[in-house]
């Protein structure tokens, strides 16, 4: 269970969040305060989708990886990452 007046975080993949369970949470007499949400059932979301009418939900776009930087940053990253598990560090 979720704590009461907990924010919901996800930028991972949108099946993972059952949404119909979601938005009743979102609403007055559920569990959730809030949500902060990159991807969804189906992309893009549906402007019929409720979540669009919820003042406690913020929408992003998900399209990080169109951004002219992204393939250098994220390769960065990952060779950085790699570098750290070669060398053992647990971060």
């Amino acid at each position: 269970k979720v704590k009461e007046g907990a924010v919901l975080i996800n930028v991972g993949r949108g099946p993972i969040v059952d949404e119909t369970a979601l938005i009743d949470n979102l609403k007055p007499g559920g569990r959730l305060s809030g949500a902060a949400l990159d991807v969804f059932d189906v992309e893009p979301l549906p402007p019929s989708n409720e979540l669009w009418s919820l003042p406690n939900v913020l929408v992003s776009p998900h399209n990080m990886d169109m951004t002219e930087t992204f393939m250098l940053e994220s390769s960065e990253k990952f060779v950085e990452l790699l570098e750290g598990w070669v060398r053992g560090d647990d971060d």
